[in-house]
């Protein structure tokens, strides 16, 4: 299961570096960004097909889109001096918590 999870987290990391890249990317005129966003955006759904097999699609859709998020809004406020309100900030923690309690209370497959 530790392996799962693994795959779960590198697959979340792959997503999020492609994330990052889309705005460097300058709306896939840059090539170098663009080539390199295209493989972090394959390698997370290659990741994500060994972990939907061990635990159920609506828990890894959960835990990829929740933590993604909250990396994004993160890595936004660092890299790109994006701001959010408070409440954004409350809601980002909302979300970590539940996705917490999703994969607590999930049954494995």
């Amino acid at each position: 299961m530790i392996k799962t999870y693994l795959f779960l987290t590198a697959a979340i990391f792959c997503e999020v570096a492609g994330t990052m890249l889309l705005p460097i990317s300058n709306n896939f005129t840059k090539f170098f960004p663009t080539l390199a966003l295209a493989i972090f955006y394959l390698t997370a759904f290659y990741l994500l097909t060994f972990v939907v097999n061990k635990l159920p699609i609506a828990i890894v859709y959960a835990t990829w889109s929740g933590l993604g998020i909250f990396t994004i809004a993160i890595l936004g406020y660092i890299f790109f001096k994006q701001t959010l309100a408070w409440q954004a900030i409350i809601g980002l923690f909302l979300i970590v918590v539940g996705v917490i309690l999703v994969n607590a209370y999930s049954v494995k497959i």
